[in-house]
């Protein structure tokens, strides 16, 4: 398995645009990430095949 991000890398999803940060890889193509949610001000987490995933500029 290749991994294409490493932990603590930063990220942005290619559906929503939001960035977000890798925690840690779950199964082959599964990624942990966190965002932070700006109107509610609070960290969420979610789990995003990586291949929706790009690195952020």
């Amino acid at each position: 398995m290749r991994k294409l991000f490493r932990k603590g890398e930063r990220v942005r999803s290619k559906s929503d645009g939001r960035v977000m940060e890798v925690l840690r890889y779950l199964k082959n193509n599964i990624v942990e990430v966190m965002t932070f949610d700006l109107e509610s001000k609070e960290v969420r987490k979610k789990q995003i095949k990586e291949d929706k995933l790009s690195r952020a500029a």
